[in-house]
């Protein structure tokens, strides 16, 4: 059953950048509700755990290291058919591939340093919501 909700993660990069207003105007101009939102930084056994699903891929420990090296802005997002709308909003993992328009093609600067996390379904937007936010920190 779909939730209409979707979980995302500014990452350091667009952070250190100065990206977050920007990114915040994108994500309300397309229509989403922010529901939860929070500036924080990962440990690096948060990252751990948080990308324990890549836990056996080459890049892991890079992914560690990089989204434990500065604040994040985490935040739960709310629209109808939320999942499918915000993976188009942010565009293609590597950027030189995203669409014109997308967050990624605006803010990211490589396929390793891409500004955003969005969930991939809506299991995933519930569980990754939990591990940022508690209960009463979602409305």
């Amino acid at each position: 059953m779909a939730t209409n909700r979707t979980f995302t993660m500014i990452k350091p990069d667009a952070v250190e950048n100065g990206h977050i207003g920007g990114i915040l105007n994108m994500i309300t101009e397309g229509g989403f509700k922010i529901i939860s939102l929070k500036l924080t930084q990962l440990t690096v056994t948060d990252a751990q755990a948080f990308y324990a699903v890549h836990a056996a891929r080459p890049f892991y420990g890079e992914l560690v290291e990089f989204m434990s090296r500065g604040p994040i802005v985490a935040a739960i997002l709310e629209k109808e058919n939320a999942i499918e709308d915000f993976r188009t909003l942010i565009g293609s993992t590597n950027p030189v591939d995203a669409a014109e328009g997308t967050i990624r093609k605006k803010y990211a600067t490589s396929i390793g340093e891409n500004a955003v996390h969005g969930s991939d379904s809506d299991e995933n937007a519930v569980i990754e919501g939990a591990f940022h936010f508690a209960g009463r920190e979602q409305f």
